[in-house]
């Protein structure tokens, strides 16, 4: 009689391997909707012969262009998207963002419990701990999930699968600032809620117009924040060191940025000049700041102050982004 050997129990994967898995599975399901999402013929008769195959029918030159652009740009997207899916879900798997958010919610909850002498200056002054630490937690949700994105990928060699796959290094680099800007925003709307909530309760009065602003401005600047180290990620080789030279040149831009140009006036040449440059060629994040109004109830922004500023932003972030997609375009894959 023969005996039946028992298959050994499974083991759940590590986090780093189903993330992978995730990609394998992701991006060629994602491939097929594009491939079958693409332009349809130029017209009926060109839909029939073609399916038919009864006899040849040559399309116009805007119809073969678009059948040949449409496809490349919606797997494209796609490929963008199903990676910044498994950065999502790698980020929520992880504990640091509840750690990160059980710690600004119990300093924020202070705002609805004390009470000294009704003294709206105390309220205050508790909102403007609370903002304070919303900024201090999300820069550090962005930066160390940025920062540990390419190295991992390459300490646990799944770039190489990825890379095998049609998908490109810009792909790749848009898939995972997308993913760790996405994860960064919906933190955000965590704890803007949490703090709109609980500021509203306390001061009957709901500046919904100037917390949509802050978010938005806010979010923004992660953006910036989040492409300078996905760029860093690809000059540094350790994610600490870049962790840590993205945070200072951050806590430089939004504390030093807005009084650069006063020093460099009381300066001798060249050194005046070498600082102006610098002064007017750094982000100045210090725009993106509008925490005063929140604490003083001073009212919304005026809205072409906050467009430019989102524009700001953009610009800023492309910039990065293009200097990272140059960069790793010419570095090997190990």
């Amino acid at each position: 009689m023969s005996q039946t050997t028992p298959y050994p129990p499974t083991t759940p994967a590590p986090p780093e391997l189903a993330a992978s898995h995730a990609v394998d599975t992701a991006i060629p399901s994602a491939l097929t909707q594009g491939v079958r999402s693409g332009v349809p013929p130029c017209d009926q008769k060109c839909a029939q012969r073609s399916s038919t195959g009864s006899s040849p029918h040559r399309c116009s030159g805007a119809c073969a262009e678009r059948s040949a652009v449409t496809p490349a740009l919606g797997n494209g997207l796609n490929n963008v998207s199903a990676i910044a899916g498994v950065v999502l879900r790698e980020l929520y798997r992880r504990k640091d963002f509840y750690v990160v958010f059980v710690l600004t919610a119990l300093l924020t909850l202070l705002l609805g419990s004390v009470n000294f002498f009704n003294d709206g200056q105390i309220v205050r002054y508790l909102k403007e701990i609370c903002l304070a630490l919303i900024w201090i937690s999300s820069l550090v949700i962005a930066i160390t999930t940025t920062a540990r994105q390419i190295p991992a990928e390459r300490e646990n060699r799944t770039i190489l699968p990825l890379l095998a796959k049609p998908v490109t290094r810009a792909q790749l680099l848009l898939g995972k600032f997308w993913g760790c800007w996405e994860a960064s925003g919906l933190a955000l709307v965590v704890f803007y809620v949490f703090f709109a909530i609980l500021s509203g309760t306390r001061e009957q009065a709901w500046p919904l117009t100037a917390c949509f602003q802050a978010l938005t401005l806010h979010w923004a600047m992660l953006g910036v924040v989040i492409a300078l180290t996905l760029l860093g990620s690809l000059v540094f080789a350790a994610p600490s060191s870049n962790s840590t030279i993205v945070f200072v040149v951050t806590a430089g831009c939004l504390l030093l940025g807005r009084h650069l140009h006063k020093v460099a006036l009381e300066l001798s040449e060249p050194a005046q000049s070498l600082l102006t440059a610098v002064y007017f060629a750094m982000p100045h994040l210090e725009f993106f700041d509008v925490r005063s109004l929140l604490v003083h109830n001073w009212g919304a922004v005026p809205w072409l102050a906050w467009t430019g500023a989102l524009a700001y932003a953009a610009i800023y972030a492309a910039i990065f982004l293009t200097a990272a997609c140059a960069i790793f375009r010419r570095q090997p894959v190990n």
